[in-house]
């Protein structure tokens, strides 16, 4: 006698009116490995994806200040305008933080920064306002080298801040101290190799001011490009002056700028004014000044310039119209006899 057979011919389907679904209960445990299996892919491709995009510097990173090392480098500005934080601290205030950070990883969940120390500071400043919540957006950087990250600090600056040159020669000096680069030309090539050839010659010549006065000046931003030049030339020759100077640096408080660069100015005309004495034909003649040109109004619209330097006359004004200049002409033509 046959058996009837109780349950479904197919146990993975189960009829549904015209439909027919899966029972999960009843799915083979090839089907349950396979979802597995592509589950498992496709959150490790996304892992892959995530950390691809965080390395390379892709993904914006929400950081606490305080896992930040701000001393990771030495930073090229030596002095913060008051004015401008102020400027961005407000800026922050309202808007938000609009520009990432960029640091590196240290381990250990510290990240050493390499550019946007202003933007720290000024959101550590807020923060000590008990306004915002002391975090701060981040892009993450692998460097290949130290000199890589010192070349990122120093293209960002010279986008976003005109540093001084003073500045720009101390992180020069500074590289090659730390054995980052190992010559000032090979730093000056390395750090500024996008800049001008001209450029990158003042900055060389700033490293003799660096040298010999880092630490012993109050405002040494406020060294403008001519007056670093000058004080290049006479620091290089003078040795004994230039101890000279320092200790008048040291002795000297200085409220202002202005205060600071009078006396530097003074300095480096004494040395000019010392070697002219010494060797006259270093002094250049001054070229005599020429004298001011007459000038006189024959009438309303008309004028007469003379210029006694180069014995020139110039007539000019509405009045000089092609009749008169006709006229003018054979007038003078006649003069010859």
């Amino acid at each position: 006698m046959a058996r009837k057979r109780l349950t479904p011919a197919n146990p993975l389907f189960l009829s549904s009116g015209d439909a027919e679904t899966v029972s999960p209960q009843t799915r083979a445990p090839i089907a349950n490995v396979a979802a597995d299996s592509s589950a498992t892919a496709a959150m490790q491709a996304m892992a892959r994806e995530l950390e691809d995009a965080r390395s390379s510097g892709r993904m914006i990173l929400r950081l606490s200040l305080d896992q930040i090392d701000m001393g990771h480098l030495v930073r090229d500005r030596t002095a913060m305008n008051e004015e401008d934080m102020e400027a961005l601290v407000t800026s922050i205030q309202s808007r938000g933080q609009q520009t990432p950070i960029e640091v590196t990883p240290l381990g250990d969940g510290r990240y050493g920064l390499i550019s946007g120390w202003r933007r720290c500071k000024a959101l550590a400043r807020l923060r000590d306002w008990e306004v915002g919540d002391g975090m701060v957006l981040a892009l993450e950087r692998r460097p290949e080298s130290a000199a890589h990250a010192y070349q990122a600090m120093v293209e960002e600056n010279e986008i976003r801040a005109d540093l001084s040159y003073f500045e720009r020669a101390r992180i020069v000096a500074v590289a090659v101290n730390q054995g980052v680069f190992e010559t000032k030309k090979a730093a000056l090539q390395g750090l500024f190799g996008t800049a001008s050839r001209p450029k990158r010659s003042k900055i060389g010549s700033f490293i003799t001011v660096v040298d010999h006065l880092d630490g012993h000046l109050t405002f040494p931003e406020a060294i403008g490009e001519r007056l670093g030049l000058r004080l290049s030339r006479q620091l290089e020759t003078h040795e004994a002056k230039a101890q000279d100077l320092r200790g008048d640096l040291a002795m000297t408080r200085f409220d202002t700028p202005e205060e600071e660069l009078t006396l530097l100015t003074a300095w480096a005309a004494g040395c000019e004014a010392e070697e002219a004495a010494q060797d006259p034909s270093l002094t250049k003649p001054k070229k005599p000044k020429p004298p001011a040109p007459q000038e006189t109004r024959p009438r309303p619209d008309m004028r007469l310039r003379y210029h006694p330097g180069d014995n020139r006359l110039e007539i000019s004004g509405a009045g000089l119209t092609d009749d008169l200049r006709a006229a003018l002409a054979d007038w003078l033509a006649s003069q010859q006899d």
